[in-house]
């Protein structure tokens, strides 16, 4: 484990052996971080948080109270995780058959924000800097920039780095630009794909 006087955590919270914690990240209350796990730095983990085993967090990820993330899980740089969203890792749970051997990848890419009490089905992937709406259910995978709700989550627009909306509607015209109206931010749509310039 990392030496202790280069991140917080608090004296309510668990962390098990053979896991590492980057430089300024913070632990708060009531959370217990399993075995095996990575945690980047400049990460901020609010209360009654349970990470891992085996999770692996990016650097700047931010994960909002009562999030569990579980093992076979994947956030990348700066993902956020808003308060009570959800996580599975098995697509057909019984109590009394053990599916850990069948454990589904999920990964959040850089940037991804989701919101509260969403929840994200396992085994899929979610595009760099896509937003999924509070309460939102993810059964598929989402594109880069994509602005997903409802459930299902379903494609209604795209969105900018900064997190404003670029384009209403799940349509994109190949070939076209779009500027963001807050940061000036520039995107072009390329392949089917919105696309930074």
């Amino acid at each position: 484990m990392a030496d202790e006087k280069k991140y917080f955590i608090h004296e309510s919270s668990y962390v098990d052996d053979k896991v590492e914690i980057g430089e300024d990240t913070k632990i708060w209350h009531f959370c217990h971080i399993m075995s095996n796990t990575k945690i980047g730095k400049k990460c901020n983990i609010g209360q009654n948080c349970v990470i891992g085993p085996n999770a692996v967090l990016g650097n700047n990820v931010k994960v909002q109270n009562n999030v569990s993330i579980y093992d076979g899980v994947e956030l990348e740089d700066d993902v956020f995780c808003g308060p009570s969203m959800v996580f599975t890792n098995v697509i057909n749970p019984r109590s009394h058959i053990s599916r850990k051997h069948e454990f589904k990848k999920t990964k959040l890419c850089k940037g991804t924000t989701i919101g509260a009490n969403a929840t994200i089905v396992c085994g899929n992937t979610l595009g760099k800097y896509s937003f999924v709406g509070a309460g939102s259910v993810v059964t598929k995978d989402t594109p880069d920039y994509a602005l997903v709700y409802g459930n299902p989550a379903r494609v209604h627009g795209y969105v900018c780095q900064c997190g404003v909306k670029l384009i209403q509607g799940a349509k994109l015209e190949e070939g076209k630009t779009y500027e963001c109206k807050e940061c000036h931010a520039k995107y072009m749509v390329k392949e089917g794909k919105l696309n930074s310039k």
